[in-house]
Formats: structure tokens, sequence, C-alpha cells
């Protein structure tokens, strides 16, 4: 078997039998400590659509999907290749399948603009960003959706500042990625502790009517102004904390100095103008 072609079936009847295995183990310990510790029922019908885009990542590529696909939630996978040139490209066909699409991108826009692309690609109920790069650890896709399913959430952030383990690394991207959140938290009237953060994660019709801009890692403060501005009702939004393994620049860490710039010139104009 190819590395990266692992995958758990989606079927229904593998979600039935996850189903009574919980109404068990709800029937000894209870149903309220299952949820404490992450366990519940999958809903009929649900599927959620992981959205990864891609840019040279021939080293982490393979393993980010198997990770993915060893998740044991009804999935789809919608790759989008941003005009890669060190070999991914040439790589994924490899990994297509009945549960996996791929968008090869013929000119290289950012991240931001590969999401668009991905979106409108998407068939699940709920959708997560998920980066190609192994910073960010696909095992906390399920405590991640447990608000969402609970029906306590429409939209959830993955906190790396609220408690898991992380990498210990740049101080000052640290700092920077605290300052920004104050500064989107400022415009928007909520109270992110990690609105930099990839792993967001939300219902399909959160994107109904949003008209997203951003090409690069802008992405991250115009969606969370968008957000912000729905109102009557508003959205539903959660944090999680999640696990972070950062990556340092030797290991193809790509955001940098402008892109902090750039995100500070988002959260003003995204607050002011769509």
């Amino acid at each position: 078997m190819d590395q990266g072609r692992e995958n758990i079936s989606s079927s229904g009847q593998d979600v039935e039998a996850h189903n009574v295995r919980i109404e068990k183990l709800a029937d000894m310990i209870g149903l309220n400590n299952c949820r404490a510790i992450g366990l519940y029922k999958i809903p009929d019908n649900f599927k959620l659509s992981v959205v990864i885009p891609v840019y040279n990542e021939k080293r982490w590529i393979a393993e980010v999907l198997r990770r993915v696909r060893m998740v044991p939630i009804p999935k789809e996978i919608i790759l989008v290749d941003d005009l890669s040139t060190d070999g991914t490209r040439e790589m994924l066909p490899q990994f297509a399948d009945e549960n996996t699409k791929i968008l090869y991108k013929e000119v290289n826009q950012g991240k931001g603009a590969a999401l668009r692309d991905g979106f409108k690609l998407c068939t699940g109920n709920v959708i997560i960003i998920q980066d190609a790069d192994l910073e960010y650890d696909p095992d906390d896709y399920p405590s991640l959706l447990q608000p969402i399913i609970e029906n306590k959430a429409d939209i959830v952030f993955g906190s790396r500042f609220i408690g898991e383990k992380h990498r210990v690394l740049y101080f000052w991207h640290m700092v920077t990625n605290k300052i920004l959140t104050v500064l989107s938290n400022m415009l928007t009237n909520l109270n992110l502790t990690d609105m930099e953060t990839c792993y967001k994660v939300f219902k399909k019709e959160v994107l109904e009517g949003m008209d997203l801009k951003s090409n690069r890692f802008g992405f991250e403060p115009e969606f969370t102004a968008k957000i912000a501005k729905k109102k009557k009702p508003a959205w539903r939004i959660f944090e999680v904390p999640v696990s972070y393994d950062g990556r340092t620049y030797e290991e193809g860490k790509k955001i940098g100095l402008k892109d902090g710039f750039n995100a500070l010139y988002c959260i003003v104009r995204y607050k002011f103008f769509n």
C-alpha cells in the first residue's frame, strides 16, 4: 500500500457501529462522562469536508493525508495544489480516490485563493481547514467537531494558546500572533485567543453570501471579521485547545514579516469594508 493511501471507511455501517459502541459505553459510565472525554455519537448523513491547500509540501503531504484518513469520521478530502514546484504536484495523482478530490491550479495565488477554490468543491455538512505541513494534528478533529455536532457552535477555532502541548519555537511569532488577535478582537468584539490559527471548523452554511477576497494569509483575519458581522442571529463561536508542532524556516515555514503587516491591513479593511 502506498504511503498516505490508508483510509478509514466512511460508510454508514461504520458510523452505525461507532454509535452502538458509544451507547454501550454511555450505559456503563454515563453519557455526560462520555462527552467529557470527547466520545459522542455521529449524526446520520454527517460528512466532514477537509480542505488542504498545498504548496511545495513534498516532504510532508503523504503523512498529512495518512493522518487525516485515519481519523474515524466520515469525510471527503479536497487537495488544492497552488502550482507547487518541488515535485509535490507530480505526487498528488497517486492519492486520488472516491473520497479525495484534487484541484491543480495553473497560477500560484496563495492560501486564501486556494481555500476559495477548495470550498467550491465541498459537499460535506461541516468544513475544516488543514495545513499540509504537519504543524497541526488531525487527531484533534473529534474535539474540534464536538461543539458543532452537539449543536453548541456553528464555528470552532482551534487555539494554540489555551493549554495543549506545543513545540517551543519563535518568541516573536507568538507575540505577533497575540497582538494580531487582540487587534482583531478590538474591532470584531470577539474574545478569541488565536485568530491566526489554521484550524477553523464551520458549518457549510457559514460561507453562504460570504465574498472572500484575500489571496494569501489575509484569509484568517478576513474570515474572522466577516463571521463577526453576522447578527440576528450571530454565529455561535467556540474555541478548543489544539496541539501545535510548528516548523522552522529551514523545515519549510512560509509565513513571514510581510504577512504580518498584511494581516494588520486586513483586520482594519474587513472591519469597515467587504
